[in-house]
């Protein structure tokens, strides 16, 4: 069939857009899944001071949620590959709604790690099901900036989370944040369910020339294995950045044995290490360090994402529009820049102005390229089996988010100064560079 005439049954079709719908509820979604799971940094501090407990403790109650999380991912992703997307997340986000509301009913450490750890498992699947998402409703040419949007909210949640958090507690007490988190989920899971289904074909909310646009060349029945370099105008940065011609993944084998998927998965443990060390203790720091009094701790701790919400757009768009669907590029970029931010942090002066300045570049750059280690995946298997793939990244990553925490407070027990906890993350992003550069870009 010619592309004339693949077009013309789309051509005078009703035109939707309604997978922009979709990604508005992926932001939604994923916003409160950070909101619920970034919330106890903000309320450490008045969890350390009832419960009497040493930063390692502390560090431990917020590393549980990774546990579970990191758990919970392979499974998921098996799960979604075989039942699809639309009842498993809406499950998850119930889930993950009613673990924050119990955090706010504990009456012992004990029991918080043990919610917490409940809190990731029904997390879990969540990050699976909306990349697979993205993966099924966006061309090739939109995964990344889509991606870019998903990642996004990740940090637009931690920018309102902290000061509302730290308000809330103060007026009615820190269980209250747990109680008024989890409400908004309970809503947004029916409103999923109802919404949004595994693939456009089967929502009556898609026109015709929406699915054909949906499914055109960028797809048409190859899935996400389209969404690679598309051309050759980069030819020394090609070298660099060792592009090459793939065979895509296409078995679950396959994913456990590539040396790119694991060293896409190791690169994102390294930075998702750094990324909630920092969400987890950056309040402290703030408030032991810095001297800051709650309220303003709870303004300044936003700093990070408002940067992580500009880096996370910017660099999606840059990897899909500027570099050709290029994904190593960004991701070189989030770990040298957060190795120089970690290196600024260690000499900042005490001054607001300075401090908020330093951490919104540290969020921008770590999320320049976040939405590339994402998008790797799609790239290097096909789209049947990309929901594992993208399980085995995530739980790779997220196991950095478990040990990190726990980490960070015993330096900071150890040591009593934040300079050797900002110096691990550096550690840790110097590794990731280090395989980032090792592994391969499809074209």
């Amino acid at each position: 069939m010619s592309r004339i005439e693949q077009i013309l049954p789309y051509a005078n079709a009703r035109k939707t857009n309604y997978r922009f719908v979709v990604l508005a509820l992926i932001f939604i979604v994923y916003a409160l899944n950070y909101a619920d799971r970034t919330n106890i940094g903000a309320v450490l501090p008045f969890i350390i001071d009832e419960f009497h407990i040493s930063n390692f403790e502390a560090g431990s109650i917020a590393s549980m949620f990774f546990l579970g999380y990191a758990l919970s991912q392979i499974p998921a992703g098996f799960l979604i590959a075989k039942r699809g997307i639309r009842g498993l997340v809406a499950l998850s986000i119930f889930g993950f709604s009613a673990f924050t509301w119990l955090m706010g009913t504990a009456s012992s450490v004990l029991g918080l790690k043990g919610i917490r750890l409940g809190l990731g498992l029904t997390e879990g699947p969540c990050p699976v099901g909306l990349a697979s998402t993205i993966n099924n409703w966006f061309p090739a040419k939109e995964k990344a900036t889509a991606t870019g949007v998903y990642i996004a909210s990740t940090m637009f949640a931690p920018i309102l989370v902290p000061p509302l958090a730290v308000w809330i507690a103060l007026t009615w007490g820190w269980r209250w944040v747990f109680f008024s988190f989890a409400i908004p989920g309970i809503i947004i899971a029916l409103a999923w369910y109802l919404l949004v289904k595994t693939r456009p074909a089967e929502s009556k909310f898609v026109s015709k020339q929406e699915l054909g646009y949906i499914n055109d060349e960028c797809t048409a029945g190859k899935g996400a294995r389209w969404n690679i370099v598309m051309d050759k105008k980069f030819s020394a940065l090609d070298k660099m950045i060792r592009v090459r011609e793939l065979t895509p993944i296409d078995s679950v084998k396959g994913v456990f044995t590539s040396k790119n998927i694991i060293g896409d998965c190791l690169a994102y443990f390294m930075m998702v290490s750094v990324l909630y060390g920092l969400l987890t203790w950056i309040p402290l720091y703030l408030v032991k360090e810095k001297g800051f009094d709650f309220m303003r701790m709870g303004l300044v701790a936003s700093m990070p994402c408002i940067g992580g919400f500009v880096g996370a757009i910017l660099g999606g768009y840059i990897s899909d529009k500027l570099l050709g669907r290029r994904r190593k590029p960004t991701m070189i970029f989030t770990a040298i820049s957060t190795v120089v931010m970690m290196f600024i942090m260690l000499n900042i002066a005490q001054n607001t102005a300075v401090v908020c300045l330093g951490l919104f570049f540290v969020g921008f750059c770590l999320n320049i390229g976040w939405p590339a280690f994402t998008a790797y995946g799609m790239a290097a298997s096909d789209a049947k089996i990309y929901p594992v793939t993208a399980s085995v990244i995530n739980t790779g990553g997220n196991l950095g988010g478990f040990v990190s925490p726990m980490l960070a407070g015993f330096l900071l027990d150890y040591t009593g100064s934040f300079n050797t906890v900002f110096t691990y993350f550096g550690i840790c992003a110097a590794v990731g560079l280090a395989v980032i550069l090792i592994i391969d870009e499809p074209r």
